[in-house]
């Protein structure tokens, strides 16, 4: 892990940005004509960390895609998530109840199915949203955390959200909660741990501008033709796996529950449960149609009077 030692913002910002912007910019663009790039780079940012700011100066950087929460949002929407599911399971570990119900595996299949699909498209910039756990493991993917201390943070909320400090320490307090819950519930991952993140950026020492600059470097050492060619395959596969669990469970509703649809290659795992030999022969059938899969072998297991809660 990397930590960005302390220096004040206006030495990063003025001089030493102002020098090394055209090395970065032309650095860039070695390596990058090619339609095939394949790299992803994922945020975490606590609240008021200046985590938004920073992908947007790095997407102009770089010329990535830039994926934040009103983009995501609005892809998952266009796939049919119901808003009122968006806003239960958002960045934030939900209730009792909302924990069994079959809207979280929604939440997180149609959040998990926009993200591959969009990143495989190329290179691409991904703030928040479990990023850092979905592409956990890929080369060519680099994941990054902006943070800062507790009264930084504080003012950058009284400012943007044009509140007095107690409902900015309430704000703040309800975020550094959400977001660590949702991190522990959907991917029983401590998203605190420096060990998750190839580089930790304190913003309180190194505005968006500069963060940006050193990301994108970082990314030029990093990232090389024999990464993103994995990247680019094995992001093939998980996106086939997202949809065929796509085309069996939400377009042809087969009764399949826990489905999940392993790919290496074109061949094909089905993992589930089932109350009955149709519904698995149903999905064998359903699974060998969807375009990319040459075999499929399966794994589904027959228990009798299985249901979840609705």
């Amino acid at each position: 892990m990397l930590n960005v030692e302390r220096s004040t913002g206006s030495d990063l910002s003025g001089n030493l940005f102002a020098k090394g912007h055209a090395a970065l910019s032309a650095g860039r663009l070695i390596g990058r004509d090619k339609e095939d790039n394949m790299s992803v780079i994922c945020i975490a940012r606590a609240f008021g960390a200046l985590g938004d700011e920073t992908g947007t100066e790095l997407a102009k950087l770089t010329g990535y895609r830039l994926f934040d929460k009103d983009h995501i949002e609005q892809l998952m929407a266009e796939r049919g998530l119901k808003p009122g599911v968006r806003e239960r399971y958002d960045e934030k570990k939900p209730g009792f109840w909302a924990s069994l119900s079959q809207d979280r595996d929604d939440y997180l299949h149609y959040l998990t199915s926009v993200l591959y699909a969009e990143a495989i498209k190329g290179d691409c910039i991904i703030v928040g949203r479990g990023a850092l756990a979905l592409f956990s493991g890929l080369p060519s993917v680099l994941k990054i955390r902006l943070d800062a201390a507790y009264d930084f943070r504080l003012r950058n909320i009284i400012t943007r959200f044009s509140c007095d400090a107690r409902h900015a320490q309430h704000l703040l307090k309800q975020q550094d909660h959400d977001r660590k819950g949702f991190y522990d519930y959907f991917f029983n991952l401590n998203w605190l741990d420096p060990n998750n993140y190839h580089l930790t950026i304190n913003s309180e020492w190194t505005p968006p501008a500069a963060a940006a600059a050193v990301i994108d470097r970082l990314r030029q050492l990093l990232v090389t033709p024999d990464s993103t060619a994995a990247c680019a395959k094995r992001l093939a596969e998980l996106n086939l796996g997202r949809q065929l669990i796509s085309e069996l469970i939400y377009h042809q509703h087969i009764p399949i529950h826990f489905l999940e649809a392993e790919v290496a290659g074109t061949k094909v795992t089905l993992h589930g449960v089932a109350n009955t030999q149709g519904a698995i022969e149903a999905a064998i059938s359903a699974a060998r149609k969807v375009p990319g899969v040459v075999d499929v072998e399966n794994a589904i297991q027959i228990v009798q009077e299985f249901a979840v809660m609705p």
